[in-house]
């Protein structure tokens, strides 16, 4: 589930559905974790900017849990804007 809203988030907010634009994931595997990075090609955001899906005045919107989904199913998530554009968005997975 982690994986799928951070393709969705870069496919629909990063990239803004534009089709020239790519989403590139990577898997890493090892003993211990899986790590997996999506990038993609859009201005970047501030993932502290994103509203809570959990306060109250958030409970009853249908979108909005994205972020929320990947912390809490991953062990690590975090974020990488890039000088030359796009976002990476790379979340761990210990075993």
């Amino acid at each position: 589930m982690a994986v799928r809203e951070a393709v969705t988030n870069a496919v629909l907010h990063g990239n803004r559905q534009d089709e020239t634009k790519k989403v590139d994931i990577v898997l890493k595997c090892s003993p211990d974790a899986v790590e997996i990075s999506v990038h993609d090609q859009g201005p970047g955001f501030n993932p502290k900017d994103v509203p809570d899906p959990t306060a109250n005045e958030n409970i009853m919107k249908t979108s909005g849990r994205g972020i929320f989904f990947m912390r809490t199913f991953m062990d690590e998530v975090d974020w990488l804007i890039r000088p030359q554009g796009g976002t990476t968005v790379r979340m761990l997975k210990r075993r």
